[in-house]
C-alpha cells in the first residue's frame, strides 16, 4: 500500500525567531526596492553574509521569500536569520549572474554553500592534441591534455560562451567516440552549427583557423577577431567568392551584436568607481569595483559628515579616509571615476600615487563604458539612498524626534506638506503630500490646478489650495492631519492660518519651512503657526531630517505636476478650447484644410464648405482663431 504524501504544513515567520523580523522589516523594504536586475546579499545580525542570490527583477524575486507559505524548511531557516538586506542594481542579469558568483567566491556564505554546488568552478576545454580538436564544458581536476580557458561562474555561462562559438565559429563540440563513428554529417552540420569535420567537409587548415579565432574570443580578442574576418572578406568579395564572404559578414555580424550585449565584461579596466546621492541628512556613497573590465563587487557606505556640506567636499573627505591609509596599497585602482569632482583633485592624486607607490588618476568627466559604468553606479547611490531615507526605523525614530521638538505627547501620525510651483504665472500647481509613520504615502498625495488668481501670486495660490483641501477633509474626503506643512515663510504661513480658522480647523498644528539666508541644507528657517515662534534645531537633528524629505519631495511633486500641466496646455490644439467644436469636426477641419495654419487663414465662407460646419459655428470659430 502507497503511502501518503505528506502535507506541507505553512510555517509562519515569526514562529521561527520574532525577534529577528521586528528588526527587519520586510515590508517596508519590499516597499522601496527596485524592479531592475541585479544582485542581493542577506545579512544577519553581525553584519555577515548569509546568502547571495542574483534576480531579473529584484523586487518579484525578494518578495519570494516572505511569502506566507510554499517555503521550504531551509529558506524558512534562511529567512529567520535575515537582519538586513543590501542590493546592487546592474545592467542585465548576464551582469548580474557574473557579479553574483564573484561575491559567492569572496563572502563564501553558508546558505550559498549548502543550496550550491560551488564546490569546483567549470571552464571551458579546447583538446588541442586532436587534428580536429574539440570544445565543451569541464569541471573539476585537469587530467586531460589541452587548454583550459575560465573559470566561468556558472555551468549556465559556459553553456552560453560554447553556443556562441559553435553559431559563429563551427567547432565541433561532439564526444571523440561519437566524432570518430560518423560516417555522414550530423544535424549540426545540417543547422549551420558545425563545419563537419567528421566526414572531411573542411580541412585542417580551415578548421585550424576556426579553432585560432575561437581561443582569441575567450581571450578577449574579439577586436582582432572582427578585424581579421572583415579583411578576409573584402578579399573574398573582390574574387566574386560571394557565398564564402556571405559566411564571414555573418560571423562579423554576429560578434558585434555579443560585444555590444556585454559591454562591461568586455572593455578593458580596473577603476572604482564612486557615485554620492544626498536627501533630507542621508548622504549615500556607492563604491562600484572593476577589475579587468569586469564588476566585481559593489558597497554602499551612509558616513556622516560633520563640516563637508557639498558633494564635491563630501567625496574628497570620503576618498581621504577610504584610501590614504598602508592597508589599501593591495586594492587600488588605475583609475577612480567620480560622480562629483573632488575639491583638491590634484593633491588626493598625490596621496593616492604614493600609498600605491605608482600614478592613480580621479576623473568624473568620462565618456564611452567608463560614463556607462559611472551612470550604473549614480543609479545605485540614489536606489541606497531612498532605501535608507524610507527604511521604517529611521522614519519611525524621526517622526519620535519630531513629536519631541514640537512637545507634543506622542509622535504624530500623519503630515501633510502643501508647495506652489509655477514658470512666471503659467499652469500654477499647488501639490500635497502625505507622510506616515513607514515615509511616503503616495496613495495620498493630490495635487490643485490654481484657476482665477494673479499670475505669479503664490500667496492667492497657497490660500485656493489649502481652501479647497480642508473643505474636502471636513466633508470626510480623506483623513486630517496632524501637522500641516507649509513649503515658504511668513506670507504662505499667513494663509494657511487664515484658511484653518476660517473653516474652524483647531486640531491641526501648523508649521512653516523657509529656506534660511543661505538657502543651505540644514540652515531652515522653521516656523510656528499662530505664535511665529522661530524652532532652531541642529542641523543633524532627525526632526529636521524629516521636515526637510517631506518637503523636497513636495517641491519634487510639485515641479512635475507643473511641468505636466504646462507641457499639456503648450501642446493643446486652439480648437479644443472653441465650444461646438467636438472630436469629429475638428478631424474634419484639420483634414479639410490640412492643418491650423490654413484654418487660421480661412475665411468664414471657407469654413462652411466643411461637412458640420453652419454658419454661425464658422463665424465662432473664426473670432476665436482671430481674436487669440
Amino acid at each position: 500500500m502507497a503511502k501518503p504524501k505528506a502535507k506541507k504544513v505553512a510555517v509562519p515567520l515569526n514562529a521561527l525567531d520574532i525577534k529577528a523580523h521586528e528588526r527587519f522589516d520586510h515590508a517596508t523594504f519590499l516597499k522601496h526596492a527596485s524592479s531592475r536586475p541585479g544582485v542581493y546579499r542577506m545579512l544577519d545580525t553581525e553584519g555577515d553574509t548569509l546568502y547571495v542570490g542574483k534576480a531579473k527583477n529584484l523586487k518579484k524575486r525578494l518578495g519570494n521569500y516572505f511569502r506566507g507559505s510554499g517555503l521550504d524548511s531551509k529558506t524558512l531557516a534562511l529567512v529567520s536569520r535575515i537582519h538586513s538586506i543590501e542590493t546592487t542594481l546592474t545592467n542585465s542579469e548576464t551582469e548580474a549572474l557574473l557579479l553574483e558568483q564573484t561575491l559567492i567566491k569572496e563572502k563564501r556564505p553558508p546558505y550559498n554553500i549548502m543550496l550550491r554546488d560551488d564546490k569546483s568552478y567549470p571552464f571551458i576545454y579546447l583538446s588541442s592534441q586532436d587534428t580536429f580538436p574539440r570544445l565543451a564544458l569541464h569541471r573539476g581536476a585537469k587530467k586531460q591534455k589541452g587548454e583550459y580557458y575560465g573559470p566561468f561562474p556558472s555551468a549556465s555561462a559556459v553553456r552560453e560562451s560554447l553556443a556562441i562559438l559553435q553559431k559563429v565559429f563551427r567547432v565541433r563540440q561532439c564526444e571523440d567516440s561519437y566524432f570518430r563513428s560518423r560516417t555522414r554529417p550530423c544535424l549540426q552540420y545540417q543547422i549551420k552549427r558545425c563545419s563537419g569535420p567528421c566526414v572531411n567537409l573542411t580541412t585542417p587548415e580551415d578548421y585550424a583557423e576556426d579553432v585560432r579565432h575561437s581561443v582569441l574570443f575567450l581571450e578577449g580578442e574579439n577586436d582582432r577577431v572582427m578585424e581579421e574576418l572583415s579583411g578576409k572578406m573584402e578579399s573574398l568579395a573582390k574574387e566574386l567568392r560571394f557565398e564564402e564572404a556571405g559566411v564571414l559578414r555573418d560571423q562579423v555580424r554576429d560578434l558585434r551584436l555579443i560585444q555590444e550585449r556585454q559591454y562591461v565584461a568586455g572593455e578593458k579596466g580596473d577603476v572604482d568607481v564612486l557615485a554620492l546621492a544626498e536627501s533630507a541628512g542621508v548622504v549615500c556613497v556607492h563604491l562600484m569595483m572593476v577589475r579587468h573590465g569586469r564588476v566585481l563587487g559593489a558597497r554602499n557606505f551612509f558616513p556622516r559628515f560633520a563640516l563637508e556640506t557639498t558633494p564635491e567636499a563630501c567625496l574628497q573627505a570620503f576618498i581621504g579616509r577610504y584610501y590614504l591609509s598602508e592597508q589599501s596599497q593591495f586594492t587600488l585602482p588605475k583609475e577612480v571615476i567620480c560622480s562629483h569632482e573632488p575639491e583638491d583633485k590634484a593633491t588626493l592624486e598625490e596621496g593616492l600615487a604614493w600609498v600605491g607607490k605608482r600614478r592613480i588618476s580621479i576623473a568624473s568627466k568620462v565618456r564611452g563604458h567608463r560614463a556607462r559604468w559611472l551612470e550604473l553606479a549614480v543609479t545605485n547611490a540614489a536606489h541606497g539612498m531612498e532605501g535608507k531615507l524610507n527604511s521604517k526605523q529611521n522614519m519611525q525614530k524621526r517622526f519620535s524626534s519630531l513629536g519631541s521638538v514640537l512637545n507634543q505627547d506622542a509622535a504624530p501620525k500623519r503630515l501633510e506638506c502643501f508647495d506652489i510651483s509655477h514658470s512666471s504665472g503659467e499652469a500654477t500647481v499647488a501639490s500635497c503630500v502625505v507622510f506616515d509613520s513607514n515615509g511616503p504615502l503616495k496613495s495620498d498625495y493630490r495635487k490643485f490646478n490654481i484657476e482665477g488668481i494673479t499670475p505669479g501670486d503664490d500667496y492667492a495660490a497657497m490660500h485656493q489650495a489649502l481652501k479647497r483641501r480642508f473643505t474636502r477633509l471636513q466633508k470626510g474626503e480623506g483623513k486630517m492631519p496632524d501637522i500641516l506643512i507649509i513649503d515658504g515663510g511668513l506670507g504662505q504661513l499667513a494663509q494657511a492660518e487664515e484658511v484653518l480658522t476660517t473653516l474652524g480647523v483647531e486640531e491641526v498644528l501648523l508649521l512653516g519651512i523657509a529656506k534660511g539666508i543661505s538657502r543651505k541644507a540644514g540652515q531652515e528657517t522653521l516656523l510656528l503657526g499662530g505664535s511665529h515662534k522661530e524652532l532652531v534645531l541642529n542641523a543633524e537633528s532627525p526632526a529636521l531630517h524629516l521636515l526637510q524629505h517631506i518637503r523636497d519631495e513636495a517641491h519634487r511633486f510639485a515641479i512635475t505636476s507643473h511641468r505636466q500641466r504646462r507641457g499639456k496646455a503648450r501642446t493643446r490644439s486652439q480648437l479644443e478650447e472653441i465650444p461646438g467644436v467636438g472630436p469629429t469636426k475638428r478631424r474634419d477641419l484639420l483634414r479639410h484644410f490640412g492643418g491650423q495654419q490654413e484654418i487660421r487663414r480661412a475665411s468664414v465662407e471657407d469654413l462652411q464648405r466643411v461637412q458640420g460646419i453652419s454658419r454661425q459655428l464658422a463665424e465662432s470659430i473664426y473670432e476665436h482663431l482671430h481674436s487669440a
